[in-house]
């Protein structure tokens, strides 16, 4: 018998999972590994060799260092169950005008699922994944998560969805580390390769992070369904023409097309009359926003106005803001400008270094 029993440890190839595994493997669990198999390079419209958490490389990679370490390792295959959710719905949003955060479904909706489902077949009491953040329980009962040590790191923006069920048979081996002393950690293990394994920020099934292909790809008539529209002005004043509302994303300065002698953002899509309204950095901004789809994780509910930080992007430094909950919304009233709301995108409230919750940008 192990020391802390079964755990079953999602294994990407990559240096925080394997790290991860190999950790909980030397604190006394009885390590399983498991690799998802999310989705296809090629049925992505990609051309060139696999890269990425998916590839067989990456499989490969896990499985040799499970079998060097001597715990058990499994492939699921999830690409329908993926496929016709998270990809389904990062199509359906940029047809609606919006903005996906294609991680926070997958994280939501897909692997922990998937985790769990196979953790139980496997006798497994927990699961766990390389993300840099925390996990406790505290007084009130619900299970928190925190940031991660790292600030550079910290994944604790994409995990807002996950469920207290869900979370309570979690564990995050990395929170208290930084990448670098992760790196280090497997070159310690005499693992060279992996140490030095490069990290992705692109979106796992867009190939070379170009989504505007791979929707031409997924809606085979899009260019004919949609076609060029004008780009107007706040007053309705026509500037230009760009090549459908779906390859455009609020904020976006670049690749427009039009030249109006001063820096031009978009600043709302509408896909109803396939227009696209740009405006000045100063119209890009914002004092309040509304967000749906909420997963509180500290407190039960909300119910009165309370003081949080409020990050609308992964990257973003986040913005002193007031929150209450307002039946099945957010309401938010940040206390400076924020520029660049994307409805689709995830808002994520923070006390101190606690995720108070988060949803989605209406």
């Amino acid at each position: 018998m192990s020391k802390h029993g079964r755990i079953l440890v999602a294994m990407s190839g990559g240096v925080d999972s394997s790290v991860a595994a190999v950790m909980l493997h030397e604190q006394g669990y009885e390590v399983i590994g498991l690799t998802m198999k999310t989705w296809d390079y090629a049925s992505s419209g990609g051309s060139s060799k696999e890269t990425g958490c998916c590839s067989l490389d990456s499989i490969n990679d896990a499985r040799a260092l499970a079998v060097g370490y001597g715990f058990p390792h499994y492939i699921l295959d999830i690409r329908n169950e993926f496929g016709d959710f998270v990809i389904d719905n990062f199509v359906d949003e940029y047809l609606a005008g919006r903005t996906p955060n294609p991680c926070v479904l997958c994280n939501t909706h897909i692997k922990w699922e998937a985790l769990l489902k196979r953790a139980d077949k496997l006798d497994c009491e927990f699961i766990a994944t390389g993300h840099y953040a925390n996990i406790r329980l505290q007084d009130n009962g619900r299970y928190v998560i925190s940031k991660g040590k790292d600030t550079n790191k910290d994944q604790s923006y994409v995990l807002w969805g996950v469920s207290q069920k869900n979370l309570a048979r979690t564990k995050f081996p990395l929170g208290s580390f930084s990448k670098p002393e992760i790196r280090q950690m497997a070159l310690d293990m005499g693992q060279i390769e992996l140490a030095g394994k490069s990290e992705s920020y692109e979106i796992c099934f867009v190939p070379d992070n170009d989504y505007r292909s791979f929707l031409r790809h997924k809606v085979e008539d899009l260019d004919e369904r949609v076609g060029p529209g004008n780009f107007v002005l706040s007053n309705g004043a026509v500037v230009g023409k760009h090549q459908g509302y779906p390859f455009y994303t609020i904020g976006q300065r670049k690749g427009l097309g039009v030249a109006l002698g001063h820096p031009m953002f978009v600043m709302r899509i509408d896909p109803e009359t396939n227009t696209v309204v740009l405006g000045t950095a100063d119209e890009l901004e914002r004092k309040q926003a509304w967000v749906r789809n909420l997963n509180l994780i500290k407190y039960e509910t909300i119910s009165e106005p309370l003081e949080a930080i409020t990050k609308i992007r992964y990257k973003d430094t986040g913005t002193q803001s007031t929150i209450l909950q307002m039946n099945e919304h957010m309401k938010v009233d940040f206390h400076h400008n924020v520029s660049g709301i994307a409805p689709g995108q995830s808002a994520v409230f923070y006390e101190g270094d606690d995720l108070l919750g988060g949803g989605f940008l209406m």
